[in-house]
């Protein structure tokens, strides 16, 4: 059985975790599987977006303890984090296209790291996420201290942290850490449409943007350099895309907000 089941729908690809009878508890094996699809996804001239679910009715329930508990040596545990994957696969990547989270069920622990890992998080009413392996003393090496605070600020996120507590939809969406609630069994569908949406713009500007805000975020060391960034990856753009954007905005698209569906690469 593959452990990682991958769906190309035109230029987005859907990355599904098939470990159902485990509730996606990730292995070694799944871990390497899915560097392997999310390193392909970014390196696929021809792909725009990824998306990023569970098979089964859960997103992922973390790194699977029982592996962990009859092997300590399962866990690849690289002490430079630059010179490979996380225990859970791609959680130390840094994307250059866009990835969406499909969230159903239980995204826990590590699971909720990879849903950190997403740009955006599109998550089913009766989900669950939190930092559960609080409760047995395994660390978060996958990008959660690090990601977490940046989304949703220290305060919420040393709560989740300190306390392991479950967090709900509305609750998420409260705090900025799900960016849409959809009804229960459909967080894949609509991601996959929001892939699709965000695949209909120009995007050598949409990656370019998205890259300074990361830039800004994680990256930058002062106000004027994030500016100075965003300026020097912005720049080269206005020849590439944007000359052709204002054509078009000139010939009538796109007038009063409203957004088109056609003619927009």
């Amino acid at each position: 059985m593959n452990t990682v089941v991958t769906e190309r729908k035109g230029v987005v690809v859907t990355v599904g975790i098939n470990r159902s009878e485990v509730r996606n508890a990730v292995n070694q094996e799944t871990a390497q599987r899915l560097t392997k699809e999310l390193s392909a996804f970014d390196q696929d001239d021809t792909l725009s977006v990824a998306v990023l679910h569970g098979i089964g009715g859960n997103f992922c329930a973390g790194y699977d303890l029982k592996e962990l508990s009859q092997d300590a040596a399962s866990v690849k545990l690289g002490q430079d984090v630059s010179q490979g994957p996380g225990p859970m696969g791609p959680s130390r990547m840094r994307l250059s296209k866009p990835l969406i989270a499909a969230v159903s069920g239980f995204a826990v622990a590590g699971g909720f790291e990879l849903a950190l890992l997403a740009d955006i998080r599109v998550v089913e009413e009766s989900a669950i996420m939190g930092v559960f392996c609080r409760r047995f003393g395994v660390p978060l090496i996958d990008g959660g201290t690090v990601r977490l605070p940046a989304l949703i600020s220290l305060s919420r996120a040393l709560d989740l942290i300190l306390t392991g507590r479950p967090v709900g939809a509305q609750e998420a969406l409260a705090y900025g850490l799900a960016n849409r609630v959809v009804p229960d069994g459909q967080a894949l569908q609509a991601a996959v449409e929001l892939a699709e949406q965000i695949s209909s713009f120009p995007q050598l500007c949409l990656r370019a943007d998205r890259n300074s805000a990361y830039h800004s975020t994680f990256d930058s060391s002062s106000f004027t350099e994030a500016m100075q960034f965003e300026m020097d990856h912005g720049q080269p753009i206005i020849s590439a895309e944007s000359v052709k954007g204002a054509g078009r905005f000139a010939a009538g698209a796109g007038r009063g907000g409203r957004f088109f569906e056609s003619d927009q690469k």
